[in-house]
């Protein structure tokens, strides 16, 4: 099955998965969906993830969700740049999500970060999701 947006589905499967209740939720691996979930676990937005190959040598993720109360920690999970619309912001155009309270996730020249590790490193880059 061909995908136009892995980073886009990956969030998918995650809000659909919080919506259901699951503790735990599989996605197909690569790179970049590491690193924004190695920023989802340092943010405790998550609690962690694995990597594994299947039978067929594919790499696949598996995502353990984290609740607050019953509740999903993550309560809001946008995907602002697309493959239709890139999104690129230089360092003073950087978003704040929800007044500071939720963080924007970041592809920069020194990797994927939050928006806060953005502009303490003083770079700019692809607004790749938001996260409240």
């Amino acid at each position: 099955m061909m995908m136009n947006d892995p980073l886009g589905d990956m969030l998918t499967r995650i809000r659909n998965s919080q919506m259901r209740g699951k503790s735990t939720v599989k996605t197909p691996a690569s790179k970049l969906r590491a690193w924004v979930l190695d920023v989802l676990v340092a943010e405790g937005y998550i609690r962690g993830y694995e990597s594994a190959t299947t039978d067929n040598g594919q790499g696949e993720l598996t995502i353990s969700l984290k609740y607050f109360e019953g509740a999903p920690v993550i309560r809001e999970l946008k995907r602002v740049s697309k493959p239709g619309r890139r999104v690129y912001n230089s360092i003073k155009e950087v978003p704040s999500v929800r007044n500071g309270l939720g963080i924007a996730i970041l592809s920069t020249p020194k990797g994927v970060m939050t928006d806060a590790n953005a502009r303490a490193a003083n770079v700019g880059g692809e607004v790749l999701c938001t996260v409240f």
